[in-house]
């Protein structure tokens, strides 16, 4: 039996149904890579990860999922420049010295899978969610030159509540992305409560939901003629370029 000897993990909560853990086992298997293995750390607080990482000498890297993205950016030595700017972190690289660096790849797996369904009109996008997630997404419409509002259920400054969707709100946001974790599997019932009549065929509705594949959300709006995507091209995107950021 070989030797693992490059250890890479996701650390997250509740993270079973994990879909890194799939992808990778089955990315080192096709590429004959024997000393590799990819585990779930499921933490039950952020402040189990020092510990985690005592325990683990072989940690090469790790992928950051819901709800730590933000919380472990503190337990890092640096971050990239994006994850510093963006405020989240989904990839952590183990450098040569031992030091822990913050990356995030959210962003790019985002704005590669949007881009080609890009059209002149689409000019303006609404956030459904503030998390970690959300600040990955308005940092690849910052580089695609989008302008974008966060919707949420808290009234902050600079937000919209949900209440306030309308018609007129339509007319203008014609990029719509859930990046809630409402619809996801088990809770496939659930959706964001915005009103779905208002979607055309100039709209997209983008999930970052990938687990079901189509969830309530983009049925709904794909109903009224709606562009859809769901979140699975971006987390292949996103687990790829993880891989790259492992191996720098």
């Amino acid at each position: 039996m070989d030797e693992i000897k490059r250890v890479y993990g996701l650390i997250g909560k509740n993270i079973s149904y994990s879909f890194s853990k799939k992808y990778f086992t089955e990315k080192f298997a096709l590429g004959n890579l024997v000393d590799c293995s990819y585990e779930n750390f499921d933490l039950s607080s952020i402040e189990e990860f020092p510990t985690l990482i005592a325990n683990n000498p072989d940690l090469k890297g790790l992928n950051i999922t819901i709800p730590y993205k933000e919380v472990v950016i503190p337990y890092l030595d640096k971050l990239s420049k994006n994850a510093a700017q963006i405020g989240a972190v989904n990839v952590i690289r183990f450098t040569k010295k031992g030091k822990l660096k913050g990356y995030n790849s959210d962003y790019y797996g985002f704005m590669k899978s949007l881009k080609p369904l890009l059209q002149p009109h689409h000019q303006k996008a609404l956030i459904l969610g503030t998390g970690g997630a959300a600040k990955a997404v308005a940092f690849a419409l910052d580089q695609l030159g989008i302008l974008y509002t966060y919707v949420s259920r808290e009234v902050k400054e600079g937000l919209i509540d949900y209440d306030r969707i309308n018609a007129t709100t339509f007319d203008n946001y014609h990029i719509i992305i859930n990046c809630t974790p409402l619809g996801t599997s088990p809770d496939t019932k659930a959706f964001p409560p915005i009103p779905y009549n208002f979607f055309t065929e100039k709209h997209i509705a983008f999930d970052l939901i990938y687990n079901p594949e189509e969830t309530q959300f983009l049925k709904k709006a794909k109903k009224q003629g709606a562009i859809t995507k769901n979140g699975y091209e971006m987390l292949v995107l996103q687990a790829e370029k993880a891989w790259k950021i492992w191996n720098k």
